[in-house]
């Protein structure tokens, strides 16, 4: 299919066409814009003329990968989106212990390659989610905490510059540009492979979870951050409320990847946090673990949240989690859930001046999240994640910029100024200066030239 002159191997959509409106849906559910052009790029040369074609007619660059950033990033109005999902494909090489994945493959795909040997590498709870976006962010799962973020386990990257020139970036090509795409986020170009670090993870897990009324939780909730600080990296540690029929209820446990007889030894220290309502302690394989949110965390809905990094979790922190931006623990029926996820391990190892990705040194990440239908309840919804989220800023050490909320980051530089500290967000500056002067790729998390 031509146009402008220009030819690809994949497919090129327009408004009208077959596909086009199933392309543009998105994970949130909420956004609902019409690009000019889709191109559904079948190998990095597509990748290369979609960008050249969108310079050359002046259209705004959308990249999508899974789709699953809440606020739209890849879905540009009356813009071109480049569409990288039918470069999907995952090789591994079990004797290097290394993983070749395309810049549109999603997670599931690279735990089934990667498990058909025992191996795996950190990445994210959700298994449609992207690899890109989530790696490009820093990207958190179950195995950082003994084997670092995502980010930390990329050996090199292959992307599409803004010039819609081809280069590698690794330790030691292009060194400043592979610093700047571990945690700076989609905006140095369009990353088509990632060579990925695996490790010899085993296919076995376990999962610990202890229901707890939220009205009794405070004292629960001290003794289990606690048994976090000297947990074997091995288990992360979860915690979150929501409601239930018989009232607000905290879950406290951990997850832990690795032979479950060892984890288990464990639980009798959770079992001794207080008496639970309810208790489940499940053995699912690794795959799925890595598929348990995919439900939760399905398309068709419209969603907002809010986060925070947290370095500390004092009493009057958990009160607030409790709450849930609310007066009282049962305050409205619009309330999020709320969840923190331990950090810490290896993810700290990793000297700080290593990568973009700036907040090692977490005690938990705080994420205030919602979904529903009605689009009555959008203003409501969002306002109470907003609540939930300022309830716990006080506490907050920075952000992961891959939970910057749209409004968040329509504020200007503020948002992104939360997830980097200001000497790193001054080397981005410059890593972006120097591969994207002109700003082309702006649909993210942005870090703005210098002018």
């Amino acid at each position: 299919m031509t146009t402008t002159a220009t030819r690809f191997d994949g497919r090129l959509l327009t408004p009208g066409d077959p596909g086009y409106d199933t392309a543009r849906t998105v994970w949130n559910a909420m956004i609902d814009r019409r690009p000019r052009l889709i191109v559904q790029a079948a190998g990095v040369a597509d990748v290369v003329a979609a960008v050249r074609l969108a310079r050359d007619l002046d259209l705004e660059i959308g990249v999508r990968c899974g789709g699953h950033n809440a606020a739209g990033f890849a879905v540009p109005e009356d813009g071109l989106m480049i569409d990288l999902t039918r470069m999907g494909g995952v090789r591994v090489d079990p004797v290097r212990r290394r993983a070749r994945v395309q810049g549109g493959a999603l997670l599931g795909a690279l735990d089934r390659a990667s498990q058909a040997y025992g191996l795996a590498t950190t990445a994210g709870n959700v298994s449609h989610t992207g690899v890109g976006g989530l790696t490009l962010g820093g990207g958190m799962g179950w195995l950082a905490r003994q084997y670092g973020l995502a980010c930390d386990n990329v050996v090199s990257y292959t992307l599409v510059t803004a010039e819609g020139e081809v280069v590698k970036a690794g330790r030691a090509e292009n060194p400043d540009l592979f610093w700047g795409l571990r945690g700076g986020g989609g905006n140095f170009g369009v990353v088509t492979e990632f060579e990925f670090a695996l490790h010899h993870a085993g296919t076995r897990t376990l999962v610990a979870e202890f229901d707890f009324r939220a009205e009794d939780a405070v004292p629960v909730i001290e003794r289990w951050r606690d048994l976090n600080a000297v947990a074997p990296r091995q288990a992360t540690f979860t915690a979150e409320v929501g409601g239930g029929p018989r009232g607000p209820i905290a879950t406290l446990g951990f997850v832990w990847v690795g032979d479950p007889e060892q984890g288990a030894r464990l639980l009798p220290a959770i079992r001794a946090l207080g008496r639970p309502v309810a208790s489940r302690v499940t053995t699912p394989s690794y795959l799925e673990l890595q598929r348990r949110n995919d439900s939760t965390g399905g398309h068709a809905y419209r969603r907002y949240a809010k986060g925070h990094y947290l370095r500390s979790f004092p009493a009057s922190a958990i009160e607030a989690f409790l709450l849930r931006g609310g007066a009282d623990l049962s305050d409205s029926p619009y309330l999020p859930g709320v969840d923190l996820q331990a950090h810490g391990g290896a993810i700290d190892d990793v000297p700080q001046a290593d990568a973009a990705f700036s907040h090692r040194g977490t005690m938990f990440e705080f994420g205030a999240g919602c979904r529903w239908s009605d689009a009555a309840e959008d203003a409501a919804r969002m306002e109470a994640a907003r609540a939930a989220g300022a309830a716990l800023e006080p506490y907050a050490s920075g952000v992961y910029v891959n939970m910057l909320a749209a409004d968040e980051l329509a504020e200007g530089r503020r948002g992104v100024r939360r997830a980097y500290t200001a000497g790193k967000l001054a080397r981005l500056t410059a890593v972006k200066t120097a591969y994207d002067p002109e700003n082309v790729f702006h649909l993210n998390q942005n870090i703005r030239p210098a002018r």
